[in-house]
């Protein structure tokens, strides 16, 4: 049988650094998801799961300065934004832990037999079980974050859910290395290594969305395979849910007032956000409404100057600089749209950041202007003016669902009266899954109440890969009605011998 190498290479010479494995056939995909389901049942036990956890983060962290030197030599994003990368994995996986041990995410209810209601209320005792295999598809843009040791396989694990994670090409040997220290990880734990497993290759990925013991999926990446595996999940003979992060534009309006307010922090701010981490954040303005006149002109004026002064960088492949140099000279070539910093070919290897500008009523004149619309991964936005309210409405009328939607307002805008600030409020709220005022973006906290999604394309359920709730994407509720006490799960028991919290209607107190 012909086998493919999965080569470890560095985007900034373009050359291969090692042979790091082979892709996997269909029999390996299939050992290594029924290696899993196997294993679903020693995650039973939260205590031990929650220790795992713990467990892997600290393995991550005392081996921080191999992960880093790796996943730097794959990536070229650096070895101080992998630090903060690093930090935020761990974080987030003694994160889960902690919400393992709370137990809150079991959403438990009872509701106690009630035979004077009509219609009578028989006795109802409710909870949420893992799902089962979770197949996860690794982001290109975050190695650690949103790979193999990342949310996805974090908060499956969490939810009682062995993982088998389809390793991104751009950093296969970061995604070994970790897929190790997660295994011993488990071992440690008195787990079965393969609670986590990795498999390399494109055609390992469709094998693995139609694996018959595959209960749902997480992905994070663009539009095209994100709906390929979509569709694929949709056609199985048991369709299974996937959360996919597809694609973004996070549209920033900026009012009149905050231009006439605060032109140049705005303009620092943005050029700041469209190049963090060389623009391939998910979450980077991707297009920008600016007002027409002179305290716009101050805006872009602060932003030219900013993005000219920007050194040129280097993207995760060469495939995406490539992508990112003809996507750019598409929308430069379209009647009115000018280059105030043109963005492209910064060299060789290397990428210059810059900004496209464009007349709204030029945008709204028909679908010649629909690609600009579309997010272009890399260092570039693309800059709306527009004439009044009216019109940078119009413009927002255009988009589909995004994962963010930044407003900057004024002083006077942000008191709350009703007004136009409202009235973008609520049109951005039906946009996007996260709305933030007078600030940017890029930076996405692992918190409670983040929401890390969006209406479609930016993602493809309702529900967030990022903060505590991202768990809920793996679990399912249960339903028992008149089960004796001593036949229920132990999470349900009248005596509650774990501790957990739970809802209870018909006591005298609720509780």
């Amino acid at each position: 049988m012909t086998t493919t190498s999965v080569w470890s290479v560095d985007p900034r010479t373009g050359k291969q650094r090692e042979q790091v494995a082979v892709e996997a056939t269909p029999q390996e995909v299939d050992e290594a998801v029924r290696a899993a389901h196997t294993a679903r049942g020693a995650l039973a036990d939260a205590t031990v799961r929650a220790a795992f956890l713990r467990a892997a983060a600290a393995l991550l962290d005392e081996s921080a300065a191999h992960v880093i030197e790796a996943a730097d030599a794959e990536t070229a994003l650096g070895p101080g934004r992998l630090t903060g990368e690093l930090a935020r994995t761990t974080g987030q996986l003694r994160a889960f832990a902690d919400a393992v041990d709370a137990g809150s995410y079991l959403d438990i209810r009872i509701d106690r037999a009630d035979p004077t209601l009509t219609p009578p209320r028989p006795e109802l005792r409710r909870y949420k079980i893992p799902l089962g295999v979770v197949a996860v598809y690794a982001a290109s843009n975050f190695p650690l974050a949103f790979s193999v040791p990342g949310g996805d396989t974090a908060s499956a694990l969490a939810a009682g859910c062995p993982v088998v994670v389809k390793a991104h090409p751009d950093h296969p040997a970061t995604s070994e290395l970790c897929a190790s220290l997660l295994r011993r990880a488990a071992v440690a734990t008195g787990l079965p290594a393969e609670v986590v497993s990795v498999v390399h290759g494109f055609d390992a990925g469709l094998e693995l969305i139609r694996h018959p013991l595959v209960s749902a999926a997480g992905f994070t990446g663009s539009i095209r395979g994100g709906r390929a595996l979509f569709d694929a999940a949709a056609a199985r003979p048991v369709p299974i849910p996937f959360h996919g992060e597809l694609g973004s534009l996070n549209p920033v309006v900026v009012t009149p007032a905050a231009a006439a307010e605060r032109a140049e922090e705005i303009g620092v701010g943005l050029a700041g956000s469209v190049t963090l981490g060389v623009g391939q954040f998910c979450v980077k303005p991707g297009l920008v409404l600016v007002p027409e006149g002179v305290d716009g002109d101050r805006v872009t004026g602060e932003l030219t100057k900013a993005l000219g002064e920007t050194e040129p960088g280097v993207l995760l492949d060469h495939r995406m600089r490539e992508n990112f140099v003809s996507g750019v000279r598409e929308r430069a070539a379209l009647p009115g749209v000018e280059a105030p910093v043109t963005p492209g070919s910064g060299g060789e290897h290397t990428v210059g950041a810059g900004y496209l500008t464009v007349r709204a009523r030029q945008l709204l004149e028909g679908d010649a202007y629909e690609v600009l619309l579309e997010e272009c991964f890399g260092p570039v936005t693309v800059v709306v003016r527009y004439a009044d309210q009216d019109e940078a409405g119009a413009v927002l009328g255009l988009l589909g669902g995004n994962l963010s939607a930044t407003l900057q307002l004024s002083a006077a805008e942000t008191e709350g009266a009703p007004g136009p600030a409202a009235e973008l409020i609520g049109q951005v709220t039906a946009l996007a899954g996260r709305i933030v005022v007078n600030g940017w973006p890029t930076g996405v906290a692992v918190a409670p109440a983040q929401h890390h999604g969006g209406p479609y394309p930016a993602a493809t359920s309702h529900s967030t890969s990022v903060g505590g709730t991202a768990i809920e994407r793996w679990l399912r509720p249960v339903a028992y009605q008149s089960v004796p006490d001593a036949l229920l799960p132990p999470e349900l028991r009248e005596s509650n011998p774990l501790g957990l919290p739970r809802q209870v209607t018909g006591d005298s107190v609720d509780r």
